[in-house]
């Protein structure tokens, strides 16, 4: 009698266990099923409730950044990787919109870039120059900390992919097929040093131009 009696226990524990799992996971499938539009306005609404916003990239310019042309090809190349409806343009807007926030007052966006996101040409040479001189803009805004991880660069870890922490209280990564959210205090914890980590040998300013020059040099159009 005692185990029928934990048995409804241990499912019930069991059934919320895959509730918070379900909670931490979506599946980009099912994000993108009606088109990537939705996904953009829920990050609008994200990003406009946050005031400290730690990220790092590896491979992209990071949306916030993104021009029209940049946004406009990666989305299409997304759109045929998750066999998701093609909505571009109207995702391309909302991604432009959520850019509002960068002169936004009272926030701040401390974002790290490796320095191969730069020369990834991910669209057309002449898109990416655009891109680039978009990037040498964003120094010295007063609500932007832009930084950028130099090739060559000493480093004390190299993290397998982007993430992206939320007023210190949530963790989102983003993977091929699955965008994933943490918010335990390990986790923020790990990530946060993660972030310092690379701050350590990431280059700002002037240095940060340079870098962005040097780039514009190799990637412009022939």
């Amino acid at each position: 009698m005692g185990y029928g009696l934990r048995a409804p226990a241990a499912a019930a524990d069991l059934l919320g266990r895959l509730r918070v799992l379900e909670s931490r996971q979506r599946h980009w499938r099912k994000q993108v099923a009606a088109g990537h539009t939705p996904v953009q306005d829920r990050y609008l609404v994200e990003y406009q409730q946050t005031t400290v916003l730690r990220g790092y990239e590896a491979t992209v310019i990071p949306g916030l950044f993104q021009t029209p042309g940049y946004a406009r090809d990666l989305l299409m190349s997304r759109a045929d990787m998750v066999q998701s409806p093609r909505d571009t343009e109207a995702a391309v807007a909302s991604r432009m919109r959520r850019q509002e926030v960068l002169y936004a007052a009272g926030k701040l966006f401390r974002v790290l870039v490796w320095e191969g996101a730069l020369h990834a040409l991910v669209c057309p040479r002449e898109v990416m120059a655009g891109q680039l001189d978009r990037m040498v803009g964003l120094i010295g805004m007063s609500t932007v900390e832009f930084g950028i991880v130099p090739l060559g660069a000493p480093m004390s870890l190299t993290p397998n992919h982007g993430f992206w922490i939320f007023d210190e209280s949530r963790v989102v990564v983003e993977t091929i097929n699955t965008e994933l959210s943490f918010d335990t205090a390990d986790d923020l914890d790990l990530y946060g040093r993660t972030w310092d980590g690379l701050n350590e040998s990431a280059a700002y300013g002037a240095r940060a131009h340079r870098i962005i020059a040097r780039a514009r040099h190799l990637i412009a159009p022939s």
